[in-house]
């Protein structure tokens, strides 16, 4: 928190510093971060299309797995491009609006609560498949999963509401530059010139909130996932069991990891540096890394990617 003196006049726009320190190495980042974002729509995208366009893949494992990409989408973009203009300094560069900023923080936290909301409505598909499969269709059929999707956006879009009402509370008279690449809450808590200890107890509580909910739900489907696994006498059955929800515990350790690490620390002098480093990994790197790890480690995926493979190459032969 910034001492507040009468003089200053508030701040209608921030400068968001992005990585500063590497000002030689510009076209190096500039290239790499576009390289991931561009890699990142096109994997979401062709697990979209091919979950679409594929019968074999109707199905609500499949119906997540779609929502999960689409806000992978739309979670990278909300801040990747505007990092990739300050690195050339086009379309305003650094600089953002107050509204701009409070804007980016609200969809980045809402998008951000939502995959976690997300990722266990997955867990939960995964446990009445493997624990309950004569009453999956009944558990989980179309319309139960179409309100467990609506459930969770819904949820995600009203955890930033109460943090993002109290940061339009603070008032902002002082520095306007934001050590960070997008418009995160702590960089922006530092900056204020108000009484932040209120703010910074509601961001702990919502986000220990969301992750222990989220985190609670994924831990009990997948206790009981083991305790059923262990009692299947087939080894064959029990890594087949196991391998429909691999790519799924994959994708939950890397994103939880990185936000329990960023969002329900202590108050312990970090490297902003550092910092910088953990939310690229889990605002760009992680949802490069999904569409991957579900390719990759799913059969089922893999397969329909190499039919929609083999039908365009065999169409292209005509």
């Amino acid at each position: 928190m910034q001492p507040y003196a009468p003089n200053w006049t508030h701040v209608t726009e921030f400068v968001i510093v992005g990585f500063a320190g590497v000002h030689e190495a510009r076209p190096l980042f500039f290239t790499l971060f576009l390289t991931m974002y561009l890699f990142t729509l096109v994997e979401n995208l062709a697990i979209i299309v091919v979950v679409a366009l594929d019968h074999r893949l109707r199905r609500p494992m499949y119906f997540f797995l779609t929502h999960l990409s689409c806000l992978e989408i739309w979670y990278t973009s909300v801040t990747v491009p505007k990092m990739l203009a300050g690195f050339i300094g086009v379309g305003g560069g650094k600089n953002i609006s107050y509204a701009g900023c409070l804007s980016q923080l609200f969809i980045f936290t809402f998008l951000g609560a939502t995959e976690c909301f997300l990722l266990a409505a997955m867990a939960y598909d995964r446990y009445v498949a493997i624990c309950m499969p004569l009453r999956y269709a009944a558990l989980v059929s179309w319309g139960a999963c179409v309100r467990l999707a609506a459930a969770c956006w819904l949820a995600g879009l009203l955890t930033p509401v109460l943090p993002i009402y109290l940061m339009s509370q603070l008032t902002f008279c002082g520095p306007n530059v934001i050590d960070h690449f997008f418009c995160d809450a702590s960089p922006l808590l530092a900056l204020s010139c108000s009484d932040v200890t209120l703010k910074e107890t509601t961001d702990f509580l919502v986000s220990l909130a969301v992750l222990l909910a989220s985190s609670t739900v994924i831990s009990v489907s997948y206790g009981n996932i083991v305790w059923t696994l262990l009692h299947i006498h087939s080894a064959a059955e029990r890594r087949k069991a196991f391998s429909t929800c691999a790519a799924h515990l994959t994708v939950v350790s890397l994103f939880y990891g990185t936000l329990f690490f960023m969002y329900v620390r202590t108050k312990v002098a970090s490297s902003v540096n550092f910092n910088k480093v953990v939310s690229v990994f889990y605002s760009i790197v992680t949802p490069m890394l999904n569409p991957l790890i579900y390719s990759l480690r799913n059969r089922e995926v893999k397969g329909a990617l190499g039919r929609a493979l083999s039908l365009r190459s065999w169409k292209g032969q005509q």
